[in-house]
């Protein structure tokens, strides 16, 4: 039987993609000016869903909809909130995320942390959706 060598610990492999935002080149100020214009925007639109998510979730724990709100305004507002986030995070993963990837090395090659989000998210979604069309047709 042959003495076994203990494994040396893994080290993390450094190259370009791996730098510390200290050695990130500066953003101009016409840089920052777009970055952060966009970050606003963006911003709006979180802030709507994140207004959405509320008014359904604070609905299903209370088990009351919102004052005025019939049954079928509800289901249709869960179904519009899962397609404008759907169509949302599509937007941002083809149009938004390749531009930060310019500037921001977490959003190279699928990295980003956003991205596991989205699919995290879109795991329960897509199913909530699915049971909200049911509910819909009466199934």
């Amino acid at each position: 039987m042959s003495e076994s060598k203990p494994q040396e610990e893994a080290k993390p492999v450094e190259n370009a993609e791996t730098r510390t935002e200290e050695e990130l080149p500066p953003l101009s100020d016409h840089e920052f000016k777009i970055y952060n214009r966009a970050a606003d925007h963006m911003e709006y639109f979180h802030n709507n869903f994140r207004r959405s998510w509320n008014l359904l979730w604070n609905a299903c724990t209370n088990n009351r909809r919102p004052q005025g709100m019939s049954l079928k305004q509800f289901i249709m507002e869960g179904l519009q909130f899962a397609e404008h986030l759907t169509m949302h995070h599509n937007i941002e993963e083809t149009y938004i995320f390749p531009v930060l990837a310019k500037k921001m090395p977490e959003f190279r090659g699928g990295r980003a942390e956003l991205l596991r989000q989205h699919k995290q998210i879109h795991a329960g979604l897509d199913h909530f959706e699915e049971y909200l069309k049911k509910c819909r047709t009466g199934d």
